[in-house]
């Protein structure tokens, strides 16, 4: 008779053997890339908040990391204008409905019937709120911009090897008149809430499935041999619109988006599935890679994330940044913190009061 299966798998698949070093930062065997990623690889990213952090680690380390959308006039405060957080300058994207939708509005197959707010005599674009903090001063403006977006965004799409996404909400508002998913609810960047028409919606597994499949199709079909690296974000939610506690929503949405990159991964050979989310929440991690609100992921958790994503490429030249290295050092300035920040809309659902 054979022996059990169990007795010839290797020690990555079991809980007392797998998990030795996680303390110390030790991932043996966490991440196997399905495809290999190197310095010639055309990277892009896009995402929720957590996304940001994938890129500016890219960019450290000198990988071929994509910005199709680059500033045009040099500014101090460049993440303050979306610029250079992602490879577009399409802010978070926090759903896969924002996803998909963005796509079809690039090429024009979706139109939403409000693709403009005005106040004050500024007028903001509800799909990117936070790209021009004061409103642009006009809408022929803000149209413009928006058109050299979407070009960039299809641009994208071409040019790109590995297109690597975060999921990190399942929770989002919408136009209750032509379903148009708006990246936080109106009313908390820009706009103003309308309870007649901005409705709330937590999509279920088989819509953010749907909605990530049609978007692979789409990019797929102008880029054959484009590839997926998914994650899904570790940041808890900063607010749930659900009637029951945050921490119940939370455990709902990231397990939820985390079965999605799951299935889509066992689905299509172009897909994987890096697993920041488990390095950071995992109970061998005791919490230690969060600041002390337990939302924030640390300098340290970025830090090994992607010592374990760059190592299992077979990238070993250390810390990713110099700059995470100074965290909590005396010589670690203002400004190096704020360089290291994520700009993140959902924060501002629940504003620091002063």
């Amino acid at each position: 008779m054979a022996d059990n299966p169990y007795k010839s798998m290797p020690d990555r698949q079991f809980w007392r053997r797998g998990v030795e070093g996680w303390s110390e930062g030790t991932y043996k065997n966490l991440y196997i890339p399905r495809f290999p990623i190197t310095r010639k690889t055309r990277i892009s990213t896009a995402g929720s908040c957590f996304a940001q952090n994938i890129g500016r680690e890219l960019r450290a380390r000198k990988y071929n990391y994509q910005d199709f959308e680059p500033s045009p006039v040099p500014r101090l405060d460049l993440k303050t204008y979306g610029y250079g957080l992602f490879s577009g300058r399409y802010g978070n994207i926090y759903t896969s409905r924002q996803f998909y939708q963005m796509c079809r509005r690039a090429t024009g197959r979706f139109k939403p019937s409000q693709d403009i707010w005005e106040k004050d005599g500024r007028f903001y674009d509800p799909f990117r709120p936070s790209i021009e903090p004061n409103g642009f001063g006009s809408a022929e403006e803000l149209r413009t911009v928006r058109d050299s977006h979407f070009r960039a965004v299809r641009k994208m799409v071409k040019k790109s090897d590995v297109m690597v996404f975060t999921l990190g909400l399942t929770e989002m508002w919408m136009d209750r008149v032509d379903g148009a998913a708006y990246p936080t609810c109106p009313g908390t960047v820009a706009g103003e809430f309308d309870p007649e028409r901005h409705v709330f919606k937590n999509l279920s597994f088989g819509e953010i499935l749907e909605d990530m499949e049609a978007t692979m199709a789409w990019m797929r079909k102008h880029n054959p041999n484009l590839k997926f690296l998914l994650t899904v974000s570790p940041v808890p939610l900063a607010a749930t619109a659900e009637d029951q506690h945050v921490a119940v929503s939370t455990t709902y949405s990231k397990s939820v988006l985390r079965a999605v990159a799951g299935e889509l991964r066992a689905r299509h050979d172009y897909v994987d599935y890096f697993p920041s989310y488990e390095i950071i929440t995992a109970p061998m991690s005791r919490g230690a890679h969060y600041e002390s609100g337990m939302r924030e992921v640390s300098m340290d958790g970025v830090a090994n994330v992607m010592r374990c994503f760059f190592e299992a490429h077979g990238d070993f030249r250390g810390p990713p940044s110099p700059k995470l290295e100074m965290a909590g050092s005396a010589e670690y300035e203002t400004a190096e913190a704020k360089e290291m920040e994520v700009i993140c809309d959902e924060a501002k659902l629940d504003p620091v009061v002063a």
